[in-house]
């Protein structure tokens, strides 16, 4: 076995170790947020709009989200 299948073997384990801090991390979403204009994508009103959706869609999700783990969690406990 060479060194190049030994690396393909063995880079699935180390994805499989990763932690809680990996499960939640917000690279992502954070990086579609607030990314700085690349000048080589294109842009017209049509990806404007989409992104701007997408973002809105993002930010009314998560409220939903911290509306029900208030409902739930902190409620009762008041």
């Amino acid at each position: 076995m060479d060194n190049k299948a030994k690396a393909e073997t063995s880079a699935p384990a180390a994805k499989k170790r990763s932690g809680i801090k990996e499960f939640f991390s917000m690279g992502e979403v954070g990086n579609y947020f607030f990314r700085k204009k690349d000048p080589a994508r294109p842009s017209n009103i049509n990806i404007k709009m989409m992104h701007g959706v997408n973002k809105l869609s993002i930010v009314i999700f998560l409220i939903g989200v911290l509306y029900l783990i208030f409902k739930l969690v902190i409620k009762p406990r008041l």
